[in-house]
C-alpha cells in the first residue's frame, strides 16, 4: 500500500513537471509568410495627368465691335474657312483716323507674318526631304549590316518628326493667310465707312478643319480686339500632359514607356514620352509644401479605338516605366529590413526563422529584386517585428 502511494506521488510529480516544462517553453510566433518567386517587375513613377488637344486654335475677335450670337455648340465640326463668328465694327471707332492707320499697319504686319510662315514652311519641307533621304540611305545600309537597328529607328523617328513639323508649318501658313484676309477686310471696311458707305460685318473664319472645343463668348455683345471667342481643334489628336517632380523628371527620357490607367476605360492604354520640358516651375501641394515640378508630354501608342472615349482635359493616371524585367527573382519589400550597411530577411527553415543577408537590386514599391541570398520557393517572414529573432520558432498566421 505504501509502495503504491509512493508510485502515485512520483507519477503526479512527473505530470506536473512535464506540464510546467511545456508551459514555460517558448511558443511559436504567428507570422505572415511570403514566397520568393520569379516574375515580371517594373520600376515606375506614378503621377496624375490630363489630356489636351495637340493642335488647338484660339479664335479671337480681330477688331473691337459688336459680336453677334455664335450659333455653334461645343463638339460641332467646322470646315476650313467656315464662318465661326460675325463682328459688326463700331462706326465711331472705324471713323477714327488713328484706327484707319492701325488697320493698314495690321495688314502690313499680317502680310509680313504670312511671308515668314511661308519661309518656315519651305525650310520645314527641306528638312523633311532631307530626313526622308537619310532614312532611305540608312535602310540601305541596314540591309548590308553597316549600321545598327537603333540608327535605323532614329532615322525613321527623325523623318516622322520633320514630317509633323512640316504639317504644323503648313497650318501656320494657313493661319497667317486667314489673319491677312481678316486684316484686309477690316481695312476695307474702315475705308468704306470713311467714304460714307454702309457698314459691313466682319466674318471670323476657321483657319483649319476641326471641332469646337469650347465657347468662351457665346452671347452677343460688345467685344474688344483680341478677346477670345472660341477654341477649335481636332479631338482625335490628343496628348497627355503630366506634371512630375523634378527628381523624377531626371529619370524619364524621351521614348520611355508610359501606362495610362484609371481614365474610366476597361483597360489601360500605352503611351510614349515625347518631350520632357527643360524648365520646371514651383507648385504648392495639397499639404502646402512647395514642389519643383516639370511638365512631361506623352503621346498615345495604343490604337485610337482603345482611347476613343477620351476628350480634351480628361484626367488620367500616368505610370512612367523607369526599368522593367520579365524573369526577375523578387520578394515583398515588407520582408526586408536594414542590417548594418546592407539588407536582410528572415527565411523560414522548418519552423524557425533564420536571419539571412540579402543583396537587392531594383525596388518597385511593393516588390524588390533579389540578387543573392535567397532562391525561388524560399519562404520568408513578410512583416518581421521585434518579436522575430534569429532561431525563434514561428508558425504561419
Amino acid at each position: 500500500m505504501r509502495l503504491r502511494a509512493t508510485f502515485g506521488m512520483l507519477a503526479t510529480a512527473a505530470v506536473v513537471a512535464a506540464g510546467l516544462a511545456i508551459g514555460f517553453m517558448p511558443r511559436a510566433v504567428p507570422v505572415d509568410v511570403a514566397v520568393v518567386k520569379r516574375g515580371s517587375l517594373a520600376v515606375t513613377v506614378e503621377e496624375e495627368g490630363k489630356t489636351r488637344v495637340t493642335e488647338r486654335y484660339q479664335v479671337s475677335a480681330p477688331v473691337a465691335g459688336y459680336l453677334r450670337r455664335i450659333g455653334l455648340e461645343a463638339g460641332d465640326a467646322v470646315k476650313a474657312g467656315q464662318v465661326l463668328a460675325v463682328v459688326e465694327p463700331a462706326r465711331a471707332v472705324a471713323l477714327d483716323p488713328r484706327t484707319r492707320a492701325q488697320s493698314q499697319a495690321q495688314v502690313s504686319a499680317a502680310r509680313a507674318t504670312l511671308a515668314a510662315a511661308e519661309e518656315k514652311a519651305r525650310a520645314a519641307r527641306a528638312d523633311a526631304q532631307l530626313a526622308q533621304e537619310e532614312r532611305v540611305r540608312t535602310e540601305s545600309l541596314r540591309q548590308s549590316n553597316f549600321v545598327s537597328q537603333q540608327a535605323l529607328d532614329t532615322a525613321r523617328t527623325a523623318e516622322t518628326r520633320t514630317r509633323a513639323a512640316e504639317q504644323a508649318a503648313q497650318y501656320t501658313v494657313r493661319v497667317a493667310r486667314f489673319d491677312l484676309d481678316t486684316a484686309r477686310a477690316a481695312a476695307a471696311s474702315t475705308a468704306r465707312l470713311q467714304a460714307g458707305s454702309a457698314a459691313d460685318v466682319l466674318q471670323v473664319r476657321a483657319p483649319v478643319a476641326a471641332h469646337v472645343l469650347r465657347l468662351q463668348q457665346e452671347s452677343e455683345g460688345a467685344v474688344a480686339a483680341g478677346q477670345p471667342l472660341l477654341e477649335i481643334g481636332d479631338p482625335a489628336s490628343l496628348e497627355v500632359e503630366v506634371e512630375v517632380l523634378s527628381t523624377h523628371a531626371v529619370k524619364i527620357a524621351p521614348g520611355s514607356k508610359v501606362i495610362l490607367d484609371r481614365w474610366g476605360g476597361d483597360q489601360a492604354v500605352e503611351g510614349r514620352v515625347r518631350v520632357v520640358e527643360p524648365s520646371g516651375f514651383t507648385k504648392i501641394s495639397a499639404l502646402g509644401v512647395e514642389e519643383q515640378r516639370v511638365r512631361v508630354i506623352v503621346d498615345f501608342a495604343s490604337p485610337r479605338a482603345a482611347w476613343a472615349r477620351l476628350g480634351d482635359g480628361y484626367r488620367v493616371e500616368a505610370r512612367f516605366v523607369l526599368w522593367e524585367g520579365q524573369d526577375v527573382l523578387q520578394l515583398p519589400t515588407s520582408a526586408l529590413f536594414r542590417q548594418g550597411e546592407g539588407w536582410a530577411a528572415f527565411a523560414i527553415d522548418g519552423r524557425r526563422a533564420r536571419l539571412t543577408p540579402v543583396e537587392i537590386g531594383q525596388r518597385a514599391g511593393l516588390d524588390t529584386e533579389v540578387l543573392s541570398g535567397l532562391k525561388v520557393g524560399d519562404a520568408v517572414v513578410e512583416h518581421p517585428d521585434e518579436t522575430i529573432r534569429d532561431g525563434v520558432r514561428v508558425k504561419p498566421r
